[in-house]
């Protein structure tokens, strides 16, 4: 029999956000685990903690003891447990309350995941507010892919991961690397046994065929401010089931909206969000794009590695326990990809799909730099090609640094 800790060295990609957890696993009585699917929170739980029960609520006979008795399914957790999906059951969390409140001195006792963001934050709010960290594990960033490459934990792709391509077409969930399957199978899996199921559960959707449109025109929409008038248009609904989908989407982990930097200054500031998806991979293959070659000649190329660099800070931020701290900037003017707040500062951001360096590329960041001369601090060029430059108040970063990136978000 393989032992945990080896059996973890060669099925899993060792996942930056375990520092976090080890840190509040001693500060804490309850860990909450969410994030999309299959991003590897139940088997983060069950290795960092492999001396306590698990219990699956997917499995509809225990969720049915956990319904009809939570006491007495709470009471097989002498020192804890790790209860899986635990948004099935949200009454629970008033049962652990009470165990925790007794046990105050026990760090760690309960770990819990979830996938459905909203239902599970407001069953939180509601019981443990105080009493749990919770973790945010999106799927892998290009940093974990690189040390899993170098420490041969992943294998045999012909292409070479320093492609902006390779990324945008794979994306970053683990399982793709891992076992090896092609992301045009994987993405269909994926939206067909996930997201529809899951979806029907927080929302029943009557038009599948519709739904289906609906996340199509989502990612033709990627990377730019988000209109909902227009996008119901296009497919034939009303903006209140724009919104609704939309929301059921976020709760899921799916779409992220960007929201806009506000300040008080004379201009005209748009002041709807933009569109994103937490991975770039699921967009491209909603797009029907089959191979990465496609990539090059796409009209939203830039699109879709913007949403890839947007979600490399976010991630960066997720995983050291930080909260979002991500704007974009625009007016009837200029447009900056990322403002990321740092107290009274910022640090602006702009995000070019172009491999070769030129002055027009960060004309945004010079404008928006004068427009706030007191609160822009820093400016960074992320770009597709492979030179990194620190000119005079302009660093110039390849995607491919990616601890660069990481350790721009480190700082803020």
């Amino acid at each position: 029999m393989i032992c945990p800790e080896l059996w973890y060295k060669i099925n899993m990609i060792k996942r930056e956000i375990e520092g976090h957890l080890e840190r509040i696993s001693y500060q804490y009585p309850v860990i909450t685990l969410t994030g999309p699917r299959q991003t590897g929170k139940t088997f983060l739980a069950k290795n960092y903690f492999k001396n306590k029960p698990y219990f699956n609520l997917e499995d509809l006979e225990l969720r049915e003891f956990a319904l009809n008795d939570p006491k007495g399914f709470l009471g097989q957790m002498k020192d804890g447990g790790i209860i899986d999906e635990i948004q099935h059951v949200p009454e629970l969390m008033s049962y652990i309350q009470v165990i925790v409140d007794k046990y105050r001195d026990k760090k760690a006792q309960f770990i819990l995941t979830g996938s459905q963001q909203f239902a599970l934050m407001n069953s939180i709010s509601q019981s443990l507010a105080g009493r749990t960290s919770v973790i945010n594990l999106l799927p892998c960033s290009i940093q974990e892919i690189y040390n899993s490459k170098r420490t041969n934990e992943i294998k045999d792709f012909k292409t070479e991961i320093n492609d902006k391509n390779f990324f945008i077409y794979y994306g970053f969930y683990p399982a793709i690397y891992k076992d090896k399957i092609n992301p045009s199978h994987f993405y269909a899996d994926y939206v067909r046994t996930y997201l529809e199921r899951d979806l029907n559960q927080l929302q029943q959707i009557q038009n599948i065929s519709l739904f289906r449109k609906f996340l199509r025109a989502c990612a033709s929409r990627v990377g730019q401010v988000l209109n909902k008038e227009s996008l119901g248009n296009d497919i034939g609904i009303d903006a209140s089931t724009v919104e609704r989908w939309l929301s059921v989407l976020e709760t899921s982990y799916i779409l992220f909206r960007l929201e806009p930097y506000f300040a008080n200054i004379n201009k005209r500031l748009i002041k709807s969000p933009k569109l994103y998806f937490y991975d770039v991979g699921l967009a491209t293959y909603l797009l029907d794009i089959e191979n990465q070659s496609q990539i090059d000649t796409h009209p939203l190329k830039g699109n879709l590695f913007e949403n890839m660099i947007v979600m490399e800070f976010l991630k960066s931020r997720f995983n050291q326990g930080k909260n979002n701290n991500l704007n974009f900037y625009r007016d009837k003017t200029k447009e900056v990809d990322l403002i990321m707040r740092e107290a009274a500062h910022f640090t602006a951001v702009e995000i070019k799909y172009a491999e070769t360096i030129r002055s027009n590329l960060w004309e945004s960041l010079d404008y928006v730099s004068k427009l706030f001369p007191k609160e822009c601090n820093k400016k960074i060029l992320v770009y597709g090609g492979a030179e990194e430059q620190n000119r005079t108040g302009l660093r110039v970063i390849p995607f491919n640094r990616a601890q660069i990136l990481k350790n721009l978000s480190d700082d803020l």
